[in-house]
């Protein structure tokens, strides 16, 4: 009786095995970073490492894609990473993406770096907001802390630490092949599955402790980023802080020129503070927010001064001039969709020219308001005028003067007005 049963018990344990998942697997959380490096990022990444933490997970898997940017952000992250007691692998994903400037350092900083051919690293040269206005002995100290920075996180992690220093002061940027043999990266793979298979076994140092990844076979646990995070990310776009920060100028502008309108200043107002929000995390030029100043100035000048649309030419050009030279950073990192300015020039100059042609058709307009604007009217006479008389205009008495003789009931036609009293004459006389 105990054969049967032996068998059974073993059978039923091959099935198991075959047919039924690891029990004992990890999950492995997995974020996306398709985008800016600023706050809501550091954050997302933060809470991110702590669920992991809590669920205990295999490790945390961040599929990066980005242009870099705030140097604050980028150290929070790092720091997060650092202290972090569960492995995080940053792989640079889909083929096409890349981790420029402050993507390199983070990358460095992974427990396991990975890479998608077709994609980039490198370019981690810092650059200041508004770096006209910077001394050059202040550049060249943030460019040692920077190079001094990716060195130390270089040689904690085991990887090339010179090509670190070569990213900082010299902007190189190198394909995932390289960044391979170079020994940047740990691993270059096709696709998340591929990556999970050659990682698999690796030993890593977490907070001084050797971990083995197991990887094969982890169930994939995707972590979605909150919609504030979504949002507040979403403003970091170079396009959408440009939109917003002329919705801002435009708006508190009309407030002022309209008081009482409410609208336009409660929309300009919080479009200018989410725009502030956003430029704390892109470096911008003085000078292009300085000219594209200038051009709104020359667009309220326009509507004071007559000087035939040279004004509001004037205006056009500065805000275009402004806004490319507005994002004060390497051709391809960040910039300005020319759709973007174009859109934006053709929306101020049909705006300001489109209030101009108005304001110049209300001048050259009759008057239809007051007591000018009587003058063309027609109503009946209520008694008889000569030199005196009243008659009646919309349904008001007024009195009248008249060089003809006009007799109760006839029509009448407004010529002129004196103080209170309307000069009339027959109607078709």
């Amino acid at each position: 009786m105990k054969k049967p049963c032996s068998m059974i018990l073993m059978g039923f344990l091959f099935v198991a095995a075959v047919f039924i998942p690891n029990l004992s697997a990890k999950d492995l959380c997995t974020i996306k970073i398709n985008g800016i490096i600023g706050p809501p990022v550091s954050s997302f990444v933060k809470d991110s490492i702590e669920k992991c933490s809590a669920k205990e997970s295999e490790a945390l898997l961040i599929l990066l894609d980005t242009p870099g940017g705030l140097d604050t952000s980028m150290r929070d992250i790092i720091k997060n990473i650092m202290d972090s007691s569960v492995p995080v692998i940053v792989y640079v994903y889909p083929s096409g993406a890349r981790a420029a400037s402050a993507g390199a350092i983070i990358l460095l900083s992974s427990h396991i770096a990975a890479m998608a051919p077709g994609t980039n690293v490198g370019a981690a040269h810092p650059v200041t907001i508004g770096k006209e206005k910077v001394e050059k002995e202040a550049i060249q100290k943030a460019v040692k802390d920077a190079e001094a920075y990716a060195r130390s996180i270089a040689m904690k992690k085991g990887r090339n630490v010179e090509w670190a220093a070569k990213a900082v002061k010299e902007s190189s940027s190198i394909t995932a092949k390289d960044a391979l043999e170079k020994h940047v990266i740990d691993v270059m793979a096709d696709s998340v599955d591929e990556l999970l298979v050659k990682i698999d076994g690796k030993k890593v140092d977490v907070r001084g402790t050797q971990v083995t990844l197991k990887t094969k076979g982890a169930v994939r646990v995707d972590i979605e980023m909150p919609v504030k995070y979504r949002f507040l990310s979403y403003l970091s776009d170079p396009n959408v802080a440009y939109i917003l920060m002329m919705m801002g100028i435009y708006g508190i502008l009309f407030e002022i020129y309209s008081p009482g309108a409410i609208f336009p200043g409660v929309i300009g107002g919080i479009s200018m503070i989410l725009a502030l929000y956003a430029f704390q995390t892109i470096p911008i030029s003085f000078a292009g927010l300085a000219l594209i100043l200038l051009g709104v100035i020359f667009f309220v000048l326009e509507l004071k001064i007559v000087s035939h649309g040279l004004l509001g030419i004037a205006g056009v050009v500065s805000i275009v001039i402004g806004s490319i030279m507005l994002i004060d950073l390497p051709s391809g990192l960040l910039s300005i969709s020319w759709k973007t300015i174009l859109a934006v020039a053709i929306v101020s100059a049909v705006f300001i020219f489109g209030v101009l042609s108005y304001a110049v058709k209300a001048q050259l307009s009759k008057v239809k308001t007051g007591m000018e604007g009587l003058i063309g009217e027609t109503g009946v006479a209520r008694t008889t005028v000569f030199d005196k008389g009243k008659v009646s205009i919309h349904g008001e008495i007024w009195q009248a003067r008249s060089n003809e003789r006009i007799e109760k009931g006839e029509e009448i036609v407004v010529t002129g007005v004196e103080k209170l009293v309307v000069m009339v004459q027959k109607k078709g006389g």
